[in-house]
């Protein structure tokens, strides 16, 4: 993976995507050019890894829904640090943004939600990349 500060936007994925043309090419060629040589990187499996996370539920709108999910997110080990509610007549969109925790963590939580009687839908999940 390759992250950092950029230009943004389309200067950014321009940019990328010339550096990742030149690897193929520099690998084929058995040779290393702009980019130098990358040394082996150690690929950890998803589970490992640490990110915040979005996720947004849409949920039935009643007393003890919230304390529900608190629940799954506790036993997971998952902390929030943001959420916003939206009324959306008899339901409600919940939106999260957790501290960083472990991937297996959060598909764990994810599970278990679903099977959560006032959460009918699971909508996006994101990893979120902070710019600290």
């Amino acid at each position: 993976m390759f992250y950092g500060r950029g230009a943004g936007g389309d200067p950014t994925a321009s940019a990328v995507l010339g550096d990742l043309i030149d690897a193929a090419a520099n690998l084929r060629k058995g040779t290393h050019a702009t980019i130098g040589t990358l040394g082996r990187a150690r690929i950890r499996p998803i589970d490992e890894i640490t990110s915040s996370y979005y996720v947004n539920l849409d949920v039935e709108d009643r007393p003890g829904v919230l304390r529900e999910i608190a629940e799954v997110l506790e036993r997971h080990g998952v902390s929030v640090r943001s959420m916003e509610q939206e009324g959306l007549g008899a339901e409600a969109r919940l939106i999260f943004i957790t501290h960083v925790a472990r991937e297996a963590d959060v598909r764990a939580t994810l599970r278990e939600m679903r099977d959560l009687g006032p959460i009918h839908r699971v909508g996006s999940v994101l990893r979120v990349v902070d710019s600290d």
